[in-house]
């Protein structure tokens, strides 16, 4: 089975899981996701190997950023009817404040979907939503079926 049947296949079942499962960096993140209120929440449960800062401690950078790129590619992949796998143009992350050690959130936000470009915007949060740990703008580049 290719990467877009299995992809099909986990849309259809309405299995988050098996997206996520899809991908061996998101396993190594400890990435899942939910519904809540239509919304897709992205979860990073936190694990001592996603620590940058251990005198803090401290999430790494890069985990937050892979966290903010994954939940945006998995967003486009939920939502949209694509043919192939969203591929990054530009990621812009915004490092708000640090990220502890704990579970951390994305919610993702497709601003534009045209047939060859879409726009994301995405946070992650901790404890509080109103609260992030960091934002990033994304531009992906992606192929809509006609």
């Amino acid at each position: 089975m290719t990467l877009v049947e299995k992809l099909s296949a986990a849309k259809a079942s309405g299995d988050f899981q098996a997206l996520f499962d899809l991908v061996p960096y998101s396993k190594f993140l400890g990435l899942s996701a939910r519904l809540d209120e239509g919304e897709l929440i992205t979860t990073m449960k936190y694990a001592d190997h996603l620590i940058g800062n251990p005198t803090l401690p401290a999430l790494h950078g890069g985990t937050l950023g892979a966290l903010l790129e994954s939940a945006a590619i998995f967003e486009l992949l939920w939502r949209a009817e694509t043919i192939v796998l969203p591929k990054t143009i530009t990621l812009t992350v915004d490092y708000l404040r640090s990220g502890g050690p704990k579970d951390t959130y994305a919610r993702s936000t497709v601003t534009r979907h045209g047939r060859r470009v879409a726009n994301v915007r995405v946070e992650a949060w901790q404890d509080d939503r109103n609260a992030p740990v960091a934002t990033a703008h994304a531009i992906f580049l992606v192929m809509r079926e006609a």
